[in-house]
């Protein structure tokens, strides 16, 4: 049951790494105060009572001597000067008198039996007399000379005696705690920092970027953390690097011998139906590695400029009514985003040719804004996607057969567009298309307001 409650407990803590560390050092440092006053109490209280006794009984004794010892004369100018110099004030006890008890406490109870064991069992307490708040005790005068012998009630201020010991060390915890805590907050926020820096380099690794290089100073752990982190970034670049090198050298050897085979079957006088088929081939085999090469081409030479995707959107269009494939462009709304033109233009006819492949005729080009995001979507009539195969279809060389007809195809046209999209810090969806057909739809950065 503990456990449960205290996962519950945490469940509603903020969710940060940051806070919840804070706050568990927080009621670790709450609990042992606590457990600190309640021992100091226990332990101090019963010297506390003996040394507040022994102070009210050695004032009350030598008060009862000045009085015996003094010019009868000079009394009242005595109790006058107790009462302005020192707060003690002496009134004669009657029965009647209008007094209110102490309170119950432990501390008052174990004092009070110290007054009366040195006193005498008939000394009497009042937290006030006649309406007047003080600590007050009853004394005995016996002495023949002086007026007013008898039973007198003498008065302590009660800050005097029951001194706010407990509020005083409060207050000290308090301010202990409070150091104490913005001291753990700040130790913890240090040793948060290197985390959301790693964190941070995570998503710019996961968007294809080269993440900046994590500092190695610090805690051993976090040391060894930003290392690892760092090495895994050089390895990774290395390796994408040797797979581009490895895509382009194949890809760009293989053209040549294709177009000398290309060159040949023209020539071979065979029908031109053969030729017509083997020619059809051998561009399909073309267009693969031009992909390959596509794939493997490195867009961060290219720089970022605001650009209209209206514009953008319209000359693709013309270049393909050209070719007599009329692309009709709608914008809802005026969008510009920070792009790298070239390679969003190469995301976006790769979309284009996915559509005239699989569609089986021209899609639609729609210019707007996606959730704040400047937007452009290629729409088209074809069978379209499964919900489910949405994100296999953008990793390289993924073909659902099933889904998008038995066409040829390397796989690599969605995962360029992805790639391409993922470098322009923006964002590749594959929608369903309402009455059919699928929705491919580029989200990318907006221009920064000046």
């Amino acid at each position: 049951m503990a456990p449960a409650r205290y996962r519950s407990i945490l469940a509603g803590a903020p969710s940060t790494l940051l806070w919840r560390i804070f706050l568990v050092v927080a009621l670790l440092m709450l609990a042992s105060v606590a457990v600190w006053s309640a021992i100091f109490s226990h332990f101090d209280q019963a010297s506390r009572a003996a040394q507040t006794a022994q102070t009210v009984v050695s004032i009350i004794n030598l008060t009862r001597t000045a009085l015996l010892n003094a010019d009868p004369t000079l009394r009242k100018d005595l109790l006058l000067d107790l009462a302005t110099q020192e707060g003690i004030r002496i009134y004669p006890a009657e029965a009647d008198d209008r007094t209110t008890p102490l309170e119950n406490s432990a501390l008052v109870r174990k004092m009070t039996t110290d007054i009366r064991h040195q006193l005498g069992p008939e000394t009497r307490f009042a937290s006030s007399w006649e309406g007047l708040p003080g600590f007050w005790v009853s004394f005995h005068i016996q002495a023949d000379d002086l007026e007013n012998a008898g039973e007198f009630w003498f008065m302590l201020p009660a800050e005097r005696v029951m001194r706010p010991h407990a509020l005083e060390w409060m207050w000290w915890g308090a301010a202990a705690l409070s150091l104490a805590m913005l001291g753990a907050y700040m130790i913890v926020s240090r040793l948060n920092r290197p985390l959301k820096a790693l964190a941070m380099a995570a998503r710019t690794v996961g968007r294809g970027e080269v993440p900046p290089h994590l500092s190695e100073n610090g805690p051993t752990e976090l040391a060894e953390l930003a290392h690892a982190f760092n090495q895994m970034s050089h390895d990774l670049q290395e390796l994408d690097t040797d797979r581009a090198l490895i895509l382009a050298g194949v890809s760009h050897d293989l053209r040549t011998p294709l177009a000398r085979l290309r060159l040949g079957i023209e020539m071979c006088g065979a029908s031109s139906a053969d030729v017509d088929a083997m020619v059809s081939d051998i561009e399909d085999m073309d267009r693969i590695i031009g992909q390959f090469l596509a794939f493997a081409k490195e867009d961060d030479d290219e720089a970022m400029e605001v650009t209209d995707l209206g514009e953008l959107a319209t000359e693709l269009a013309g270049v393909y009514a050209r070719r007599g494939l009329p692309i009709q462009v709608l914008a809802t709304a005026k969008a510009a985003a920070q792009v790298r033109p070239q390679a969003l233009r190469r995301a976006v006819t790769n979309l284009i040719e996915n559509a005239l492949r699989y569609a089986g005729h021209t899609p639609e080009i729609i210019i707007g804004v996606m959730e704040g995001h400047p937007t452009i979507e290629v729409l088209d009539r074809g069978p379209g996607i499964p919900v489910t195969e949405i994100e296999k279809v953008k990793r390289p060389f993924t073909r659902l057969e099933s889904a998008r007809s038995n066409t040829k195809g390397s796989g690599l046209g969605l995962a360029i567009v992805d790639r391409i999209v993922r470098g322009q810090h923006g964002e590749f969806r594959l929608l369903p298309r309402e009455g059919g057909g699928l929705r491919a739809a580029i989200l990318l950065r907006a221009v920064p307001k000046t």
